[in-house]
């Protein structure tokens, strides 16, 4: 293997987060010039949650824009200087490629677009929900997954799911639901981690930062490269995000990030190894999904608040020990999952 994939994996990535923390400073201007500001209702629904966060009302939201602005710059800026200079240098080290990155560089945009809209329409007071309802982003997530289903299976012809230390197996037309099911639950997963100040930036960092590393073992450096870039931009990101925010990163960035953290694993054929990096994710949403069901069947709450971060804060603990915790509880996740697939590719050499 040539040297210089590993120094352009690292340089790029250290190129992301030095470029995001440059142009933070004018974003964080922008942002609180024209007052755009999450916006906390005073929601009976939700009393909870409207009492513990409504001193955060106002706090600029949409710093996703950071993330995801940042990587599309840098790979679009490669991407051009290596095609009108024709220079070696920026042809190696260009990571936009139609198999690896063009997709979730795509779903990235894409989604982040839509993630944008729904902000500003919380700023703007628009609509009765002030935003999109959760079915609305849910219906969005399967047309988005729908598309990255369709290129895979009709595009990439890959129908392929790996089971750990088993090996490869062909599922058909059934990979088509098993990829927007995937799809939407990482989305809906990583939406709702997005709580608190540092929690989905740490928690992605992680997840990011695995998928990098399992991209590289399998040979796949355009996409490794990919996750670096977003490593690097979610740190800077964090710089400014941990408590006290500067900024949310509003679901511009939750919204984006977590449908192409989805593609990801399935780009690296690692979808059984999703739950245990998103160990944290699930936790998140189940905890959700188990308060409706609980609501609905037994008319009775099971947490204070959700989700479980909300509960957390309910009974007294302070935001920044349940963050740190909760990065602790991603981190181990991560290397555990990389333990795996390090077992799993040697256990075929």
């Amino acid at each position: 293997m040539d040297n210089f994939i590993i120094i352009k994996i690292f340089s790029l990535t250290t190129l992301s987060f030095l470029l995001a923390m440059t142009w933070t400073p004018p974003l964080c201007r922008f942002l609180y010039k024209y007052k755009l500001g999450k916006q906390i209702r005073n929601d009976e629904g939700t009393p909870i949650f409207s009492k513990l966060h409504a001193k955060k009302s106002g706090t600029p939201t949409m710093g996703g824009i950071l993330i995801w602005g940042t990587t599309l710059i840098l790979i679009l800026s490669i991407f051009y200087l290596a095609k009108f200079t024709n220079l070696e240098f920026f042809h190696k080290l260009n990571f936009l490629t139609r198999a690896q990155t063009l997709l979730p560089l795509g779903a990235l945009v894409a989604s982040a677009v839509i993630g944008l809209i729904d902000d500003l329409f919380n700023i703007k007071q628009i609509g009765p929900y002030s935003g999109l309802k959760m079915q609305h982003r849910l219906i969005i997530y399967t047309l988005i997954a729908c598309f990255g289903a369709y290129w895979f299976y009709f595009k990439l012809d890959w129908d392929l799911i790996r089971i750990p230390f088993l090996g490869n197996f062909e599922i058909g037309w059934w990979y088509i639901p098993l990829f927007i099911f995937t799809i939407v639950a990482t989305a809906f997963s990583v939406n709702e981690t997005d709580g608190l100040d540092g929690l989905a930036g740490g928690t992605l960092l992680a997840a990011f930062g695995t998928y990098g590393a399992i991209s590289f073992i399998q040979g796949k450096y355009d996409l490794a490269t990919f996750c670096g870039v977003i490593v690097g931009s979610l740190l800077a990101f964090l710089w400014f995000n941990i408590y006290p925010a500067r900024f949310f990163m509003g679901d511009t960035g939750a919204m984006s990030l977590g449908v192409t953290l989805g593609i990801v694993a399935m780009l690296t054929n690692s979808l059984l190894l999703l739950p245990i990096i998103g160990f944290l994710f699930i936790l998140e949403s189940g905890s959700v999904i188990l308060q409706v069901l609980s609501k609905k069947i037994r008319g009775k709450k099971i947490f204070l608040s959700t989700p479980l971060h909300h509960h957390l804060e309910a009974r007294g603990w302070p935001e920044p020990n349940i963050v740190m915790r909760f990065w602790v509880i991603a981190s181990i996740s991560a290397i555990i999952s990389l333990i795996i697939s390090l077992l799993d590719f040697n256990s075929f050499l």
